[in-house]
């Protein structure tokens, strides 16, 4: 059924359509409004037998959710930023134990500085947990993709973050396809869990592995992992077939069919990449997009056959690791080992600076013409911004908080322009 909805209360209404047995809410901008509407939901008795508890923090969350997975129930929560992090813990013991967990991650910057809105800091900074990561680029896609996440974490039996960008997506009111409910039934069957405490069967979930096992332990979650990649393929496909539409699966492809220049991304940036692109084809550009819709486990060889022709690759990312660059890129790096392809790395849209066409289309055309740098770029870095507040650290070593020094420099320059703080 076409609704016209916030993107927030399409995914409440997809989780819904799964029917949860628990769901654990503790609200974080900029997913508060996904709790929210799943609890409006229990109470006018839309979702019913479901078990919505409100708990004290994003650790009692997950942890909640844990325990609900073991003793049976299809369990979901949903967090973002700082509360990914206070939950990282319990985001481990998920991962680690197996546990068929869903959880939609609304992404936004991690602090310090305090920053609420999107990058893509947060979700990937918990690559290595062992949680499924399935990025939409829609908020159709974010509905789509949370009812194929159910069916995949109880295949596998392991846990699976949707994650979808914040206040891009989550406050984006949008037309969106919601299944019915028969429809939602007759793809996601019944949970029938791999593992569940049983009085008349104990056992010990979560026991201690000592240096005999624990190699074997991480070896064996390594290498289900990358089999999830068959499952998440498949689901997307049988999705397809029996929806109607596109969505989801490992990587999407446009534009690609003779291009020459690849533009590598995931998430809403993916649209205003694609409009660029478009403009750059109708010069006669030969350039395309790879949206990445799996980030892990990471689908290598999907991301090699894709990439495969071209003779660059600009690899965009929300996200920076300090002392290294981006971390999607040195996935991509590895995806492509062999291949005579230039890499780019460009950093964008941090802590939710616009990213515009006019800025990527003057990095585009640097990689069409070869002079792209190669080393990690960031776009649309304000240099004056950054070279004066280096020249105060080279002249003293008391110059107070970066965030508030940065700031101050902000706020000069609007008042220089007569502009209001």
């Amino acid at each position: 059924m076409l609704k016209q909805l916030e993107g927030s209360q399409g995914v409440a209404q997809a989780v819904a359509l799964c029917r949860p047995d628990v769901v654990c809410a503790y609200p974080i901008s900029p997913q508060t409004h996904i709790v929210e509407n799943l609890g409006l939901l229990c109470r006018k008795g839309v979702l019913q037998n479901c078990e919505y508890i409100n708990v004290e923090s994003e650790f009692a969350a997950m942890s909640v959710a844990i325990g609900a997975s073991v003793a049976g129930g299809r369990a979901y929560t949903a967090t973002a930023s700082q509360g990914l992090l206070f939950m990282v813990e319990a985001v481990y013991n998920a991962g680690g134990l197996g546990l068929p967990i869903v959880m939609t991650v609304a992404n936004r910057a991690i602090g310090a500085p305090i920053n609420i809105w999107n990058d893509h800091s947060d979700s990937m900074s918990q690559r290595d947990s062992g949680w499924l990561q399935l990025f939409a680029e829609t908020n159709q896609e974010a509905v789509d993709l949370h009812i194929q996440a159910f069916r995949i974490a109880e295949e596998l039996s392991l846990p699976v973050m949707v994650c979808m960008d914040g206040f891009v997506l989550t406050h984006a009111f949008e037309r969106m396809d919601i299944p019915e409910q028969a429809e939602v039934d007759a793809f996601l069957p019944p949970y029938e869990p791999r593992q569940q405490l049983d009085p008349a069967n104990p056992y010990s979930i979560g026991a201690m592995v000592g240096p005999e096992a624990f190699t074997e332990v991480r070896y064996l979650a390594h290498r289900k992992m990358c089999e999830a990649v068959g499952t998440v393929e498949r689901v997307a496909e049988e999705f397809r077939e029996r929806f109607g539409r596109e969505s989801g699966g490992l990587v999407s492809c446009y534009r690609m069919e003779d291009a020459e220049v690849a533009v590598f991304a995931m998430g809403s940036l993916l649209g205003t990449i694609k409009d660029t692109v478009d403009e750059m084809r109708e010069k006669g550009v030969k350039i395309g997009v790879v949206g990445l819709k799996c980030y892990r486990p990471f689908p290598f060889e999907a991301v090699r056959k894709a990439l495969a022709n071209v003779r660059a690759v600009v690899v965009i990312e929300r996200m920076v690791s300090a002392g290294c660059g981006g971390a999607l890129e040195l996935d991509v790096m590895r995806a492509l080992r062999g291949l005579d392809v230039t890499q780019h790395s460009v950093i964008a849209g941090l802590g939710g600076r616009a990213v515009t066409k006019a800025s990527l289309h003057k990095i585009f055309d640097e990689a069409v013409k070869g002079s792209l740098p190669t080393e990690t770029y960031f776009l649309d870095l304000d240099v004056e911004l950054v070279e004066r507040q280096l020249e105060r650290e080279a002249k003293a070593r008391h110059t107070g908080p970066l965030p508030e020094a940065l700031n101050r420099d902000v706020n000069d320059r609007k008042l220089a322009r007569g502009e209001e703080i």
